[in-house]
């Protein structure tokens, strides 16, 4: 097998050198929605638009100081941004993170599949000679 046909099989991201970027960006995303609590302010944030660390406290059963970490986090990921109204601090959702991360894994479950195809193809054709 070549060096050129190995890397074609595979999965995204392997093999690429540390710090590569668009996967570096998924991870980060992926990490961040590991959590449910922040899964679920980033959820009331895409039905609210914007709201107040405060507001989003009112929704989940933690602090407002417990809220605001978590939105640091999400921040970092790049899933949510802050806004400055005044006084007063606003966050809304960005769905730009999601959208390399949702290509990143079909890309990845599309490479699975060929691999899985190619799998089969040679199990029959085995058992057919």
């Amino acid at each position: 097998m070549t060096a050129d046909h190995a890397a074609a099989e595979q999965p995204p991201g392997v093999g690429l050198p540390a710090g590569g970027g668009a996967v570096e960006e998924v991870g980060v995303v992926l990490a961040a929605l590991a959590d449910p609590t922040r899964r679920q302010l980033l959820d009331a944030l895409v039905d609210a638009g914007q709201a107040s660390a405060t507001r989003l406290a009112g929704c989940l059963p933690v602090s407002r100081q417990a809220v605001v970490k978590h939105l640091q986090v999400l921040e970092t990921a790049g899933l949510v941004e802050r806004v400055r109204a005044g006084r007063e601090v606003l966050y809304a959702a960005r769905p730009d993170p999601l959208d390399t991360s949702a290509r990143w894994l079909a890309d990845l479950s599309a490479a699975w599949d060929r691999r899985l195809n190619a799998l089969k193809h040679a199990a029959e054709t085995a058992t057919s000679d």
